[in-house]
């Protein structure tokens, strides 16, 4: 049996105009929910495996009432999360199209969860009965009360022996509140035990450099090997670091593999060409549900960076935020179901 997964961080009302549209080029939104640390904990859950989100919430709000009432019904467990002051987080996404790239607008700023500080949030409660517990950059990047509410929650984790991961998730958009990207996730990446990243993530996030191009066409395995050995050594609290490879040759073609390092083994998974995407964003973060899954689930870290690929890989057919793929189907994809045939 599973331990349960924690997840941390900031769900929002997502909205979109409809199919490949712009902004309000015709007068309506599809409005569903999304944030990075909730995409994950949905992922576990349709995985099967017990997950549960924290995070803060405005009290008596009827869209906050509506993400969690969502949350719950794809097996979320949202009785950790917590009510206060502020509002609802909002993003708009433009999905993009050929060479028109996708466009995402934030509007969190006085968020309940930009506004919560350390101790506002119980973290023995919160934490009770996990065995992993998962962040991402982003939250820290929204304010600097909520950076000092991520660094204790994931010192708190670590104290109690829970397993940490962090997606470094670099948002340019989102650090404007005084201190760098790299001054906030160096000092946070102390108690990480797995961090998920890509290459620019890990430039920007922890000021570690590698002459990596995702823009050439080609991918040069042995610079993400020298770029994750830097990592490792920088950061020996880390058992393994997972990147992320992503080849945009246009917004509805990307080539998609991903490498892992934990320093006795460089592994790289097999490449898929996903070609006609429906909707790139919250991929990375079914890759993360993918990999946090199946270093608890399965035989080998292999197998998680195999599983975690190919769920990913799936998540990308498919429009909004949240994974809706189970193991059975994700594993159908892995022994070479990929022709699209139809299943009758």
């Amino acid at each position: 049996m599973l331990k349960t997964t924690v997840s941390f961080g900031e769900i929002m009302l997502r909205l979109a105009p409809p199919a490949f549209e712009r902004i309000l080029q015709s007068p309506r939104f599809v409005a569903t929910f999304g944030g990075g640390e909730a995409n994950v904990a949905v992922a576990l859950a349709s995985f099967g495996a017990p997950a549960a989100y924290v995070t803060v919430l405005p009290p008596s709000h009827p869209v906050a009432d509506a993400a969690i009432a969502d949350l719950r019904g794809r097996g979320v467990d949202t009785s950790r999360i917590v009510r206060g002051k502020g509002r609802m987080g909002v993003y708009y996404l433009e999905t993009g199209a050929n060479q028109r790239p996708s466009k995402v607008v934030y509007d969190r700023e006085s968020s309940a969860i930009a506004l919560a500080k350390p101790g506002d949030i119980d973290w023995d409660a919160a934490l009770e009965g996990a065995g992993w517990f998962h962040i991402t950059g982003i939250t820290p990047a929204i304010s600097a009360s909520a950076a000092a509410l991520s660094l204790e929650a994931v010192q708190k984790a670590r104290a109690k022996g829970i397993a940490v991961s962090c997606d470094l998730n670099y948002r340019k958009n989102l650090w404007k509140w005084g201190k760098p990207a790299v001054e906030v996730m160096r000092e946070l990446i102390r108690f990480v035990d797995i961090a998920i990243a890509n290459e620019e993530d890990v430039q920007m996030a922890l000021g570690i450099q590698a002459a990596v191009d995702v823009h050439s066409g080609e991918l040069d395995l042995g610079q993400y090997r020298k770029l994750s050995d830097k990592v490792l050594a920088e950061h020996t609290n880390l058992r393994g670091i997972a990147i992320t490879l992503r080849e945009s040759r246009s917004a509805s073609h990307n080539g998609w593999s991903a490498c892992w390092n934990d320093g006795k083994e460089f592994l790289a998974s097999r490449h898929y060409e996903i070609t006609h995407i429906v909707d790139r964003v919250g991929g990375g973060d079914a890759f993360a549900g993918g990999l946090i899954y199946g270093l608890m689930a399965l035989a080998a870290p292999f197998d998680a960076l195999e599983f975690a690929v190919a769920a990913s890989c799936l998540k990308h057919s498919i429009p909004g935020d949240f994974n809706r793929f189970t193991v059975d189907e994700v594993n159908a994809l892995l022994k070479g179901g990929g022709s699209g045939r139809v299943q009758r």
